[in-house]
């Protein structure tokens, strides 16, 4: 009988699977080192013989083949287990129960190939927004062709992996909101900011003094623009000495404190 070459076939493959998806994750790893690093000094960048974006493409097409080669070996592995079931009725009957008895696994299956099929990267990102729900997030409300940008912090309710859509919850609305109760919103991931994790701050990106960055007013739930003036490294605790934009008191911009886990990078295109 061939079966016993057939299964040692598929194990073989199968160890195939996870030495690729274990490369995956190695390479994701040096992707999101990158990615903070350019967050933490993007004027890397522009110095003389810096490899940092090469790299990040390297990356990238490192990641894509390994991706490549995952659906690869997945496919292989599905025609050997196509070979040792049995054919004919049975087998059709089998596949229509899964098609049509398990709608919503089918679905998240769908959801997960297509991320899959974009990047490591996205995957891991949309891991990490389907993570945030119950925490607050600061949130762009507008829309996209509106002449400001408006931020507030909101608590995320749900995640929707197949619409990338987050909804959440403006639990503290201004008195010039219709009903003057709370809101809720469902907006697309580019409008959504993580904030760091308040019991972790050695895990947290530090921004430099000079950089621009969005941070919550004090005293409300609105993030605007501000200018690091001094970090909690240096100040020696957990909030950073800022300067609002437009926050002018008597001809001069007042310094405000603002904790480090209410402070975000600045959104590249910010309009205030």
């Amino acid at each position: 009988m061939s079966s016993s070459p057939d299964i040692a076939g598929i194990l073989e493959n199968t160890k195939e699977l996870d030495r690729l998806r274990k490369e995956q994750e190695e390479v994701l790893v040096e992707i999101n080192k990158m990615h903070k690093k350019l967050q933490a000094t993007p004027e890397v960048v522009e110095k003389p013989g810096d490899t940092s974006l090469s790299k990040l493409k390297n990356l990238y097409i490192q990641a894509k083949e390994l991706s490549e080669s995952e659906v690869t070996v997945s496919n292989i592995l599905l025609t050997q287990l196509d070979s040792l079931l049995p054919s004919g009725p049975t087998g059709q009957q089998r596949r229509k129960l899964v098609a049509e008895g398990n709608d919503q696994k089918r679905k998240r299956m769908k959801v997960e190939s297509d991320v899959q099929r974009v990047s490591p990267s996205v995957r891991n990102q949309i891991e990490a927004y389907a993570s945030l729900r119950g925490e607050q997030v600061a949130a762009r409300v507008t829309a996209d062709d509106a002449e400001k940008d408006e931020w507030f912090v909101v608590k995320v309710i749900h995640f929707d992996r197949e619409t990338k859509e987050v909804e959440v919850l403006d639990e503290e609305p201004g008195d010039d909101e219709e009903g003057g109760g709370q809101r809720t919103y469902k907006l697309s991931m580019s409008c959504i900011l993580p904030f760091p994790k308040r019991n972790d701050p050695s895990t947290t990106q530090e921004f430099q003094p000079g950089k621009h960055v969005l941070a919550v007013y004090p005293g409300t739930t609105a993030l605007y623009k501000a200018t690091v003036i001094s970090t909690p490294r240096k100040r020696k605790s957990d909030e950073y000495l800022l300067e609002f934009d437009d926050d002018e008191e008597d001809g001069a911009l007042p310094q405000r404190t603002v904790p480090f886990h209410k402070v975000v990078a600045l959104p590249e295109g910010h309009r205030q």
